[in-house]
């Protein structure tokens, strides 16, 4: 049953983005085992690349990281940046319809109706903002990769495994909990507008 634009405007059942968590925090472990073992953390191999100069005549091995040295298409194409931009792409989702995004239609259509009803609502607006947490942790991760830092796709990835998981697992969003806080000190907004 839909919900009415009533029930819509006094808040959101709370189980539905613990639900998304739940199904984001696989998709970052899958993203997170797939930067692990591509490009953002392969050594080059020694002799591989030229030898770094350490005083006027003394060479060593540089210490490279095979990013570093693959080209900006290379770095795109891999498998671990392709799965945290699909990530990305559904924070990006989550902020801008989150009425629309995928696992919230899914947990209003096929979860929520067997269950029994909430006995609380939320407010919209921190989840929809820890959701552009998650977006934004996303961003610098893959802008990093891009620029071909070494491990920041399966840090940016890691970061955002855990505060999906705990959101899932013991219902605690750090994103929401940001969003109180920033609140609290009048940099977001304050009470919610009554008509929509």
């Amino acid at each position: 049953m839909p919900e009415s634009t009533d029930t819509a405007s006094r808040g959101i059942d709370p189980r539905g983005p613990r639900f998304g968590a739940a199904i984001t925090s696989v998709l970052l472990l899958v993203t997170i085992l797939l930067s692990l073992v591509g490009l953002s953390t392969a050594r080059a191999p020694i002799g591989w690349f030229a030898y770094a100069p350490l005083a006027d005549d003394v060479y060593s091995p540089a210490a490279t990281w095979t990013i570093a040295y693959a080209s900006l298409a290379e770095r795109a194409l891999d498998p671990g940046f392709l799965a945290l931009l699909v990530v990305a792409l559904l924070f990006l989702w989550g902020v801008v319809s989150p009425r629309t995004a995928p696992w919230g239609v899914v947990y209003r259509r096929f979860v929520q109706p067997r269950l029994a009803p909430p006995t609380d609502l939320e407010d919209p607006r921190p989840p929809r903002f820890a959701q552009g947490v998650g977006l934004f942790v996303s961003a610098v991760g893959l802008a990093l990769h891009l620029a071909g830092v070494p491990w920041a796709l399966p840090i940016a990835a890691a970061a955002a495994f855990m505060a999906a998981f705990l959101n899932a697992v013991f219902g605690l969003c750090l994103g929401c909990m940001l969003y109180l806080l920033l609140q609290r000190v009048g940099l977001v907004g304050r009470a919610r507008p009554n008509a929509v």
